[in-house]
């Protein structure tokens, strides 16, 4: 009997576990069962901190180290992209150079900048690459995405005619956009951004409005940011021709998401279906017995374009069960069985709070997928291991 090909595609458990580990745990189990088994890792990162990492361990490739800017203007930061398909795609993080990480305890979103981004996509496209990945969670940011349009070129000036580097608190004062001078390396670059957020520009339910207090806004600076990302959205529309307020992802990373698609001319894709093109799914469900995914809780946010449900609606097309374990379950989980998931497991094995239970995640995971192999057993036939 040919060998059991089991893929394994699970989301961090935010806080306890990230996805690379959840690999780890579920492969030895799974090969403790099956000694013979093929085991496929692919851990999921959603576009933010560790998305780099997880594209290397799923598909290969090199780590490029730079110096740029970090989210303040007037610092700079050691970070890297990455290389893959033969050096054709680069993969790169906003969070690396822009992210929330790099400025706990001064965090001020009238002040950061995306340039670093936009100086790590000018140096990928000197390579040669013909497609950018471009993650956009975990940014500090809310400058529509300026400081990575002025990275490649593109200028700005304010009523004066004087040309300046947009941030969050002075998005004001943009009159006009000049786009003549973006580098020419970027014309044949398509950009491909992880996107699963669904909020708009600005506006209640906008970039400033729902992400800036995180990002260290108070309730005047959030109003002083959603209308700087208005005139933005007014000039992009009258200089570049482009009405992008309210895409849906257009409000990613502080609205980096508009930026990337008025600037780079870029796509808003769901973080989970730029990741299974990339690997090539459809191909690795060949013969594959089952697919293990997860994340930290599945409920009925999580049937919005979220890993488990992208996963489960590719497999289940070609018939492959999908097993999603979890760190909890809450309201609304049940859909996810009309869209593909075979079966649901959280790992949690006592009635404890998160508190104390997310000390035991790594413990309660191996129970949970070892109880699931030896359930598998029972109808797969013991003697195929």
């Amino acid at each position: 009997m040919s060998r059991r090909k089991y893929i394994l595609m699970p989301d961090s458990f935010k806080g306890t576990l990230s996805s690379s580990q959840i690999c780890r745990i579920m492969k030895e189990r799974i090969l403790y069962h099956d000694p013979q088994g093929e085991v496929i890792s692919i851990p999921i990162a959603d576009g933010g901190e560790g998305s780099v990492d997880c594209f290397l361990e799923a598909v290969s490739g090199e780590k490029i180290y730079r110096r740029v800017t970090g989210p303040f203007p007037d610092e700079t930061v050691d970070c890297y992209y990455a290389l893959i398909d033969e050096g054709k795609t680069a993969v790169i993080e906003a969070a690396s150079c822009a992210g929330l990480p790099l400025v706990e305890g001064r965090a001020n979103p009238c002040l950061t900048t995306t340039y670093g981004v936009g100086q790590l996509i000018m140096d990928a496209a000197a390579r040669g690459v013909n497609k950018i990945i471009l993650g956009l969670g975990g940014s500090a940011t809310n400058d529509g995405g300026c400081g990575m349009a002025a990275a490649t070129g593109i200028k700005f000036f304010d009523n004066e005619g004087r040309e300046f580097i947009p941030a969050g608190g002075n998005l004001e004062k943009i009159k006009k956009i000049d786009v003549t001078g973006q580098a020419d390396v970027l014309r044949n670059v398509s950009v491909i951004c992880m996107c699963d957020i669904e909020n708009p520009m600005y506006g209640p339910n906008g970039a400033a409005a729902i992400f800036a207090p995180q990002k260290g806004a108070d309730e005047e600076t959030v109003l002083l940011l959603d209308k700087g990302l208005r005139c933005l959205a007014d000039v992009m529309e009258r200089d570049l021709q482009l009405h992008v307020a309210e895409m849906r992802g257009a409000g990613a990373a502080g609205a980096m998401g508009a930026g990337a698609v008025a600037f780079l001319h870029g796509k808003l894709l769901n973080g989970i279906d730029v990741v299974l093109d990339t690997v090539g799914f459809e191909q690795l469900l060949d013969d594959a017995a089952m697919v293990l995914t997860g994340e930290g809780r599945i409920d009925s946010q999580s049937l919005c374009g979220k890993a488990v449900i992208g996963i489960a609606a590719r497999a289940s097309h070609r018939a492959v069960p999908v097993v999603a374990v979890v760190g909890s379950i809450g309201d609304g989980a049940g859909q996810a069985y009309d869209m593909g998931v075979s079966a649901i497991f959280s790992i949690n094995r006592k009635a404890e709070d998160f508190s104390v239970s997310k000390g035991k995640s790594e413990e309660n995971l191996y129970h949970t997928v070892d109880n699931i192999m030896r359930f598998y057993k029972c109808f797969s036939g013991k003697t195929a291991f």
